[in-house]
């Protein structure tokens, strides 16, 4: 049973999802849904915790708006999701940064990761 499950997962998780962790700054596009009619909305912040369980993966991001902390937990493989964009990687040591809700607007910031080309 358990193998069934990981085949039809496999399956699933054909959608090109980029490679981000914690601490870097993304920006997802979402599907919205009003009625008969649908948008896209951009959701961008910085990633605070993964959680990788296969098809059922997640992720919380972060962001500051009007001065208030909101923060959105997205299913990683979500058909709501169309796109997912690295705007910034962050260099952090903590695998989740549940203390970023301490902090209020930009009194706390995430060192930036530069890439070698």
């Amino acid at each position: 049973m358990n193998k069934t499950i990981q085949k039809i997962e496999k399956t699933k998780i054909l959608k090109n999802i980029p490679n981000f962790k914690t601490g870097d700054t993304i920006n997802v596009q979402i599907w919205i849904f009003e009625g008969e009619k649908k948008r896209i909305q951009n959701f961008e912040g910085i990633v605070i915790a993964l959680r990788n369980r296969g098809f059922r993966s997640s992720f919380t991001v972060r962001k500051i708006s009007n001065g208030e902390g909101v923060e959105k937990v997205f299913k990683k493989y979500s058909p709501i999701i169309k796109k997912i964009e690295i705007k910034k990687y962050g260099k952090v040591r903590k695998s989740k940064l549940y203390f970023l809700r301490k902090f209020n607007g930009k009194s706390y910031k995430i060192k930036e990761k530069l890439l070698k080309k």
